[in-house]
């Protein structure tokens, strides 16, 4: 049974939900932020982040399950485990509802250890944390789950972008600067293009079951000229945020000129493929990828 819960939690999709802590942290860091004030904040939005992404996955395998995107014909889903029946759908809601409790734990202690007795700061972010909460469960689970409508990309970029990175920041910090909304829409940009890439894999059995994301509704090959705007503008935020914040520690630009040639050649297979399957493992390289851009800014700032 732990062995199931472990699988659906999915954990390779934890480095690319922890880019958008590391990111926040680094910017945190760049702005001299004392260490013991920095550690304890860090990690708990690291956690708060991770707990979030693991109800995020357990809702998805639960919502998807009863909502019949596991079972269109010829694409069971063997690897869910709801759907294959090794985790019942009650078992599954209480794993839920636990996650849920503990991010929301975790999250609120790391506000008030950061914003003491700001009444208003704490409520703020309290805020902020239950609307993540929200939007890690009715992604694809509930009444009505919003991924089924097209608008995951947007919640993605709200949360793995703006809010992930300049919240993380700014809870760190206390204070707010508009040059993080560069790397926060880079990295927000980077976590669209996984779930594009996600969405163009599965868009056939997303169809079949009424699951309308943004590449069921504009088609396999024009959503491979939005992914592709995706990648571009990503790069342009982050190059953008390089050249107005030249005193910033930012080191090891030949790195990220390796992943940029990673993701060219990546872009290039995107529009030669024509056989959906083929894109799963390009979904690790970007997921992975991202991950490791937002780790090189955050070794930059810490080191």
């Amino acid at each position: 049974m732990l062995r199931d819960f472990i699988q659906a939690a999915r954990l390779r999709t934890l480095p690319l939900a922890s880019a958008c802590v590391l990111t926040g942290g680094a910017l945190a860091a760049s702005a001299g932020v004392p260490k013991e004030h920095f550690s304890p904040l860090f990690a708990g939005c690291l956690l708060t982040v991770i707990l979030l992404q693991v109800l995020a996955n357990f809702a998805n395998d639960l919502g998807d399950f009863a909502n019949g995107a596991d079972k269109a014909e010829g694409h069971e889903r063997s690897d869910r485990a709801v759907a294959s029946g090794r985790i019942s759908a009650s078992q599954m809601k209480r794993a839920v509802v636990t996650t849920a409790v503990l991010a929301l734990a975790v999250g609120v202690s790391t506000v008030v250890w950061a914003a003491g007795d700001q009444l208003l700061a704490v409520l703020f972010w309290t805020a902020t944390g239950l609307l993540s909460i929200g939007a890690a469960y009715t992604y694809t689970a509930g009444s009505r789950p919003y991924g089924y409508s097209g608008l995951g990309d947007i919640s993605v970029l709200t949360f793995f972008g703006i809010a992930g990175v300049a919240g993380t920041a700014g809870l760190i910090t206390g204070t707010f600067d508009a040059l993080w909304l560069l790397p926060a829409l880079s990295i927000g940009l980077f976590s669209v293009a996984v779930l594009n890439l996600n969405n163009l894999r599965d868009h056939v059995s997303d169809a079949a079951t009424g699951k309308n994301t943004l590449v069921v509704r504009m088609g396999f090959d024009r959503s491979k000229y939005y992914h592709a705007i995706l990648m571009g503008c990503a790069w342009g935020a982050l190059l953008a945020f390089w050249a107005l914040d030249p005193a910033g520690p930012w080191h090891g630009k030949l790195w990220y000129g390796l992943f940029g040639l990673v993701h060219f050649q990546h872009l290039a297979l995107v529009f030669r493929t024509q056989e959906p399957a083929e894109l799963d493992g390009e979904l690790k390289k970007i997921a992975l990828s991202t991950f490791a851009i937002s780790l090189f800014l955050f070794l930059s700032a810490t080191a």
